[in-house]
């Protein structure tokens, strides 16, 4: 047995646990030295285990193994884009469904679109298209089920919160669905508290694997800390030296010019480069700053040093800059148990009651168990329709790559939207649609729309992203060393952190240390030294060639390196596995590193969301921000253009 081998069967690679290896019968990539430890009849019995009285067959929350952007949801992408549907693949006289709106993508944006057209228009058709097996999009719902109890965990979008105001638009949905995110504090768990942080420098970046408890000089902004708060990183003196300064009072950097000169210069170099050429760190303490950084991916190395200054980072106090307040999120937190999951079934439950034994609110949300056979019903206004990608969106008696300018757009003309289905290329028709989907992938979808539309489309880059849940049979182990949050610069995941679970209608959290808990992981893949987007490009690629075993492994690795001397052992204490890979992950937003300086209404989100005949475009993409209020604002937005096309504004 080889060392790898060895060390995968100590970290309990050989051990059954609650997943799904297998998904619609479709082999997710068990492969190699994993693929000899596993008992040979461990895959079939994975794929026939259920759960409590709960069919994960039919119940999409509860399959664990590889979720988010899984497998089968993105394998018509390729083909999507190499143009396989160019032409539209379906003959006219073989479509039977009409709908007065098609939505694409039943994400909260898709999802928002359906609920503000129904709003406008009662007695209108509506059909929601989407590639996933499960509604929600981002906002995804992870379930475990164990010793007669549910624990939740959220895959994707976590919470209501935002840096800047909520629209109009979005706080009056939130408002319908009987929201009150002000009531949050009289829902949270607080059985963590006694609990701090810590953070774990690995052998790979650090002198040495060490667990330190405190995150110093992590998310500590403003503060001033003195030589020995990083006594005990793992570095040289030298380092732990340069770490204390910058964290410190500091001189000014930049002395000889101005403060206007010095932001001009901080808007063009990364953070990284001002902490070396301007602060004059040795390289090594770069280590400390791995994992640290700005929202959507934004790390040392492409965070503008600008922006670092404007969140109070260490090594800027000494240079006299002035910044406005930021915007504090804090006025619109919510965290459901299942992070805006709920947020997206509250208004489907409004869009689809059948399936939830009516509209729901927040305080039953989130035990409702949705029939998802219900989803899609024959006569009903709204269906829903799962694991349908859509592959060619074509209006009436346009040929491919024609000129279609906004006088051709005829208030006469219908769409025509062709997905799949159980492998069967099937076609609806619909008055409207709106793509609350993919925004790169539109281009591919629509050959026709303008060359300039298309580039706009093709210019961000989706920011991959990994939420993983895994399902412990204790968390004594954190108990003992007096943490609930892991802040690791240099591993795989980032940070790692106990989830207790809001206390939410009939949902109860953890109470006490020897029951089980959700511990979430968090990782966003980048290559450092490269330009932002690319690094995305990368880390896309990275998340959809890596199995769920080779998750599995860096998962057990990394947590009985961190807990392992408190006790923890992976191969007993892990019961459950889900990784949520998006390599398809959140909108793109611009910095002021990596984009060039462009006028508002010349921004490519904008630009590329142009309507298109009976065609409009949602999603976060199209607003360049990555947050639950911005999708649901596109989705507005979307509605009220084709209303207005349709001279119903």
């Amino acid at each position: 047995m080889s060392d790898f081998e060895r060390r995968a069967e100590e970290l309990g690679m050989n051990r059954q646990i609650e997943r799904r290896d297998f998904l619609q019968g479709a082999a997710i990539g068990i492969v190699g030295a994993y693929t000899a430890l596993r008992p040979p009849q461990a895959a079939a019995q994975a794929t026939s285990a259920t759960v409590a009285d709960n069919d994960p067959a039919n119940y999409p929350p509860l399959r664990n193994g590889l979720r988010g952007n899984y497998p089968e949801a993105v394998a018509s992408f390729d083909s999507i884009r190499d143009g396989k549907y160019f032409s539209f693949p379906v003959a006219d006289s073989e479509i039977q469904e009409d709908y007065d709106l098609v939505v694409v993508g039943g994400g909260i944006s898709g999802l928002s679109s359906a609920h503000f057209w129904r709003t406008a228009l009662p007695n209108q058709k509506i059909l929601i298209l989407d590639n996933h097996d499960d509604f929600g999009g981002h906002a995804k719902r992870n379930e475990f089920h164990y010793g007669g109890r549910t624990y939740l965990g959220y895959g994707g979008t976590m919470s209501i919160a935002t840096p800047f105001p909520y629209s109009y638009a979005a706080k009056s949905l939130l408002k319908e669905l009987e929201i009150d995110v002000a009531s949050y504090p009289k829902y949270v768990n607080h059985n963590l508290d006694s609990l701090g942080g810590a953070t774990f420098y690995d052998k790979e970046h650090f002198l040495e694997d060490r667990l330190v408890a405190g995150n110093v000089g992590r998310g500590g902004r403003g503060r001033e800390m003195g030589p020995s708060s990083f006594e005990n990183v793992p570095l040289s003196p030298a380092a732990q030296r340069d770490l204390a300064r910058v964290h410190g009072k500091n001189p000014d950097y930049m002395a000889g010019m101005t403060v206007d000169e010095k932001k001009t210069r901080l808007a063009r170099i990364s953070y990284q480069d001002f902490l070396l050429q301007y602060a004059k760190i040795t390289p090594e303490a770069i280590a400390f700053f791995l994992g640290m950084g700005g929202r959507n991916n934004k790390r040392v190395d492409t965070m503008p040093a600008l922006e670092a200054a404007e969140h109070h980072s260490a090594g800027f106090n000494g240079l006299g800059l002035d910044f406005a307040p930021l915007y504090s999120e804090g006025s619109f937190t919510f965290h459901f148990p299942d992070g805006n999951a709920s947020i997206a079934r509250l208004i489907a439950s409004r869009l689809v009651p059948s399936a939830f034994g009516g509209p729901q609110t927040m305080a039953t949300i989130v035990q409702t168990k949705v029939d998802y056979s219900q989803l899609d019903q024959p006569n009903a206004p709204v269906r829903i329709r799962l694991s349908s990608p859509v592959v060619r969106v074509l209006h009436d008696g346009v040929p491919p790559l024609a000129a279609y300018p906004e006088t051709n757009a005829s208030t006469e003309s219908l769409v025509r939207i062709a997905y799949l289905q159980q492998e069967q290329v099937r076609a609806v028709r619909a008055r409207n649609c709106i793509m609350a989907c993919y925004n790169q992938l539109i281009p591919f979808l629509m050959p026709e729309i303008p060359e300039v539309q298309k580039d706009a489309l093709l210019y961000p880059v989706k920011v991959p992203m990994m939420y993983t849940n895994v399902l412990l049979r204790r968390w004594t182990a954190f108990q003992k060393l007096g943490v609930s949050r892991i802040s690791a610069p240099g591993m795989y995941y980032t940070s790692v952190n106990l989830d207790p679970g809001t206390t939410v209608g009939n949902y109860q959290g953890v109470t006490t240390s020897d029951e089980p808990i959700v511990v979430h992981l968090t990782r966003n893949p980048n290559h450092p030294g490269l330009p932002r987007k690319e690094q995305n490009r990368l880390g896309a690629q990275e998340l959809l060639s890596m199995s769920f075993a080779d998750f599995e492994f860096k998962i057990r690795d990394e947590l009985s390196r961190m807990l392992g001397n408190a006790g923890f052992n992976p191969a007993d204490d892990i019961l459950a596995i889900t990784v949520n890979r998006w390599p398809y992950g959140y909108a793109y937003t611009y910095d002021m590193l990596g984009d060039p300086e462009m006028s508002p209404e010349q921004r490519p989100h904008v630009i590329g969301r142009t309507r298109f005949g009976r065609v409009a475009i949602a999603n976060s993409d199209a607003g360049a921000a990555a947050f639950t209020n911005q999708a649901m604002q596109e989705g507005n937005r979307a509605v009220e253009e084709l209303l207005a096309f349709e001279g119903m504004a």
